[in-house]
């Protein structure tokens, strides 16, 4: 009985282990704790927002204002957010080239950090549409009949059935929807660059904007049949049926005029 009252252990002993292991977590999760992941983060964040502010001063103050306030010759960026700052400088259209009726695509002149750094700028002026991630663009696995009839129905007034393109008025023009990329698409329909209208997600949800990227993709995609010859802009039958009564009647007229002028001319001599 000695012997074991021996080994027992003190009545303070787990309490102790216990103390220790609780500051041994406690040592951890300060090390590494979500703050600290939060602080790089906000430290990363920040600088992305400085560097944005450089960039912003020389390309693009003269024309919005040195804090994006806008000019009579550039319209406010404050919540026009980083989408909008994205889609514009990616496809080169920002910095504008020259002033006119609208701003042509062109070879964009900076760096994809270079571009985050101006959005991140941007976006920090006021809260806007947000540049989405591949998951909200990528247009896999969406419904491409329903897009069809979105896209009909909300777009193809200005860029005709299948996204080539048209006129509007005073110069402006819907562009060609051919070859745009997918994130492209997805933040034109966010922001509603120049002329557009902008769909948000309480408007046109997501699934929806995919739905419609997955249609572009498919009647513009080089293995989509044209069995009607030439498609005049996808158009369809109507144009086509058009084209064909208005040349083929004109070369008919043609042809009976030239008949009947040989005919008479024969008669006389």
């Amino acid at each position: 009985m000695k012997k074991l009252s021996a080994r027992r252990r003190h009545p303070l002993a787990a309490l102790v282990v216990l103390l220790f292991a609780l500051a041994v977590t406690g040592g951890l999760y300060a090390a590494f704790s979500p703050s600290e992941a939060k602080a790089d983060d906000s430290s990363a964040q920040s600088l992305a927002i400085e560097e944005g502010k450089k960039l912003y001063a020389v390309g693009c103050a003269s024309c919005h204002g040195t804090g994006g306030q806008g000019t009579t010759d550039g319209p406010s960026l404050v919540g026009v957010g980083s989408a909008a700052v994205d889609f514009q400088v990616s496809t080169g259209r920002m910095p504008a080239q020259q002033p006119g009726a609208q701003v042509p695509k062109k070879k964009n002149i900076y760096s994809n950090a270079e571009i985050q750094q101006l959005s991140a700028y941007i976006a920090s002026l006021g809260p806007g549409p947000v540049t989405p991630t591949k998951e909200q663009y990528n247009p896999a696995g969406a419904d491409i009949a329903e897009g069809g009839e979105l896209f009909r129905t909300n777009c193809a007034q200005c860029h005709n059935f299948v996204g080539k393109g048209g006129a509007l008025t005073n110069g402006k023009y819907a562009p060609s929807l051919e070859g745009v990329s997918a994130k492209h698409l997805y933040e034109a329909m966010q922001t509603g660059p120049q002329n557009m209208p902008s769909f948000p997600d309480t408007t046109l949800p997501e699934e929806k904007k995919k739905a419609i990227i997955a249609y572009l993709d498919t009647v513009n995609s080089d293995k989509t049949a044209t069995p009607g010859g030439m498609e005049i802009g996808g158009l369809g039958p109507v144009s086509e049926g058009l084209f064909g009564w208005v040349f083929g009647m004109g070369a008919m007229i043609a042809l009976t005029i030239w008949v009947a002028a040989r005919t008479a001319k024969a008669k006389k001599s």
